[in-house]
């Protein structure tokens, strides 16, 4: 008795998917080789970084660099000055575009529309157009000089992004939940840290992620409102410290550059699954 043919199907996709993943592969190599050019200078000697003809690899690795950048005496506290920053916008923003989320999403009210589109215009306007109006702001309010002035203005960035983002999560939520939960006496703070709030913590994740990273990597605001007090400067404006326009430390500022990478990718790796099923909820709604 002859056994039936296999289905070619399978052998048919076979080429097509093996020319996505080399795509995928190749992708991946050109985004991560500049990553890997930069960990390769921190650790590269003088000598091979001023070199005119660079090797993709070094044979005689040097932590000269790393000791120049911790040797600052200003580096670590910049670096907490950007753990303050980027910590407090995350947490803040969060809680925030939580609350703004269930009430434009659970609540009837005026305007209610117009609320939404003025989140969708305010993510349109680019940073760089409102620099200036929000550095006579913060002069105006004293916030100059201050991490206020770092806090305030990434929160209110952040905040558009995140309250859409997380309106789909708790619209996702099913009302019957929430009638259920008033049913068996749960008031409406209950109802909203108890069961609302675990339920969005992926899209909280989600969003908290692109808010620690704008944060992190800010510039901008760092040069425009931290103007004479350099102790309340972050870790961006760090990097300044081994650029000189006439003898730039190169190795310096890949050192430097490096260790500003390392927290982020603590944190990706401390909320990568709740980061991935962020996203995946965000896209299925």
């Amino acid at each position: 008795m002859s056994l039936p043919a296999r289905p070619l199907r399978g052998r048919v996709r076979r080429p097509w998917r093996l020319a996505a993943e080399a795509s995928a592969l190749l992708i991946a190599a050109v985004v991560a080789f500049p990553l890997y050019w930069m960990v390769l200078s921190a650790f590269r000697p003088a000598g091979e970084i001023e070199s005119t003809e660079p090797r993709p690899w070094t044979l005689a690795p040097s932590l000269d660099s790393f000791r120049r950048v911790f040797g600052q005496q200003e580096f670590g506290r910049y670096f907490l000055n950007s753990l303050l920053v980027a910590g407090s916008v995350v947490i803040a923003s969060a809680l925030i575009a939580f609350l703004a989320a269930t009430a434009v999403t659970r609540f009837r009210f005026r305007f209610r529309t117009t609320l939404l589109i003025m989140f969708l215009v305010a993510q349109t306007v680019p940073v760089e157009a409102l620099t200036i109006p929000l550095f006579f702001l913060m002069r105006d309010f004293g916030q100059l000089n201050t991490l206020g002035s770092l806090i305030l203005p990434h929160i209110a960035f952040s905040l558009p992004f995140a309250i859409w983002m997380l309106r789909g999560f708790v619209k996702a939520v099913p009302e019957a939940l929430e009638e259920a939960a008033y049913i068996d006496g749960a008031s409406r703070a209950r109802f909203l840290w108890r069961i609302l709030f675990p339920l969005v913590f992926p899209g909280l994740v989600a969003t908290s992620v692109f808010s620690f990273i704008s944060t992190w990597n800010d510039f901008l605001f760092a040069k425009s409102f931290i103007i004479s007090d350099t102790s309340r400067s972050t870790l961006p404006m760090a990097l300044l410290v081994f650029y000189k326009p006439d003898e730039p430390d190169w190795g310096g500022v890949m050192a430097a550059s490096t260790v500003m990478t390392i927290p982020v990718l603590v944190f990706f790796v401390l909320v990568q699954r709740r980061l991935v099923s962020g996203l995946g909820g965000a896209v299925k709604d």
